[in-house]
């Protein structure tokens, strides 16, 4: 896993310790629905964790997380037109204090960094762990 960034919007309690306020709110980008489906269950099953949104492709997810104000994307790197690759550069770019995780069945993302993304996980590597884990790292940092 990479070293993850900073930059997060998550409310927290007076002196900034203790559990947040509010739930990370998680936009998943996958242009397969099943994917998607089973992403959703995955973050409703992840207490402190919610659905902002779905998307099923890279311009989709950057016009959503300007009206949902995601915490979290969790990106598939592989999908048609824009790649996730792209899509996370221009998320990045236009929403900086949204947290990217790449994600993928097979590609290998040596650098997610350079692209605007904290981390890279293949998709058999995402579980409930995973990604409170990833939310935590992330806040630690």
């Amino acid at each position: 896993m990479s070293r993850l960034g900073t930059g997060s919007r998550l409310d927290r309690p007076a002196g900034g310790r203790g559990p947040p306020t509010r739930p990370v709110r998680v936009l998943a980008v996958d242009d397969q629905e099943p994917f998607r489906r089973a992403l959703r269950d995955m973050i409703a099953a992840t207490p402190g964790f919610e659905v902002a949104g779905e998307a099923a492709s890279g311009a989709e997810a950057v016009e959503l997380a300007g009206a949902l104000a995601p915490d979290l994307v969790l990106l598939d790197v592989r999908m048609p037109g824009m790649d996730g690759l792209e899509t996370a550069r221009r998320l990045r770019s236009a929403y900086p204090a949204a947290v990217v995780v790449l994600i993928s069945l097979d590609a290998t993302v040596d650098d997610p960094a350079a692209v605007g993304a904290v981390a890279h996980l293949r998709k058999q590597e995402l579980s409930i762990a995973a990604l409170r884990e990833l939310w935590g790292a992330r806040r630690r940092r």
